[in-house]
């Protein structure tokens, strides 16, 4: 081994720790809310890095949201990974899928998406504007998502267009009752997310043109 190969794995390793420890850092400052959370520079400044360190890594303020929500769409890509039995009844798939990000928007994952979309320009066309990679992540998560329940239906004969339905209103339907929990609601919320999933349980198995 040349010593200039050496080094050249040792500055590497070196970029993906210092990579991985601003991401990081990210996403705990934007899970938190504060004040000024919804900043690179602030988020490097956590680390003990630059912005011109930033830079480097992920190129502009966009790739860098764009890298964040990336980490975040890896870790919850084995959330509802598991293949379905086939067996499987339709309340069980449904129930599975509610629960799932009802309980999963209480994570720091959830919390620092949650606050980076807040601070992000509302209108799609203005957002692809300002943060074209930022954009484009956001939208491979619908995509993912709208494929996600796709699987856990497939084996059902099931209107497409139901599916795609339920896939739409589910993540909506859960940051609603998330946000309940937060505020301390009066409501039985275990009893909310049951009448739901037997609502979308109706919905789905219902003939198509009713």
């Amino acid at each position: 081994m040349t010593e200039a190969g050496s080094v050249g794995r040792r500055t590497n390793r070196r970029g993906l720790a210092t990579r991985e420890n601003i991401l990081e850092a990210a996403l705990t400052s934007l899970a938190s809310g504060a004040p000024g959370s919804v900043s690179a520079n602030r988020i490097a400044k956590d680390v003990g890095a630059t912005w011109g360190t930033v830079k480097y890594q992920f190129g502009d303020v966009d790739g860098f949201w764009a890298a964040v929500l990336h980490r975040t769409a890896e870790r919850r890509a084995g959330l509802l990974a598991a293949p379905v039995e086939p067996d499987t009844s339709l309340r069980h798939r449904v129930g599975r899928i509610v629960d799932t990000l009802y309980h999963g928007l209480s994570s720091t994952d959830s919390r620092a998406i949650e606050n980076l979309r807040a601070a992000l320009p509302r209108d799609p066309h203005e957002l692809e504007r300002l943060y074209p990679l930022t954009a484009a992540e956001l939208a491979s998560w619908e995509r993912s998502w709208l494929e996600t329940c796709q699987r856990a239906f497939a084996d059902l004969d099931l209107a497409p267009d139901r599916v795609r339905g339920v896939a739409t209103l589910i993540p909506g339907a859960m940051r609603g009752l998330a946000s309940e929990r937060r505020l301390g609601s009066y409501a039985d919320l275990d009893v909310a997310r049951e009448t739901l999933t037997l609502a979308l349980v109706a919905y789905l198995s219902s003939p198509a043109d009713r």
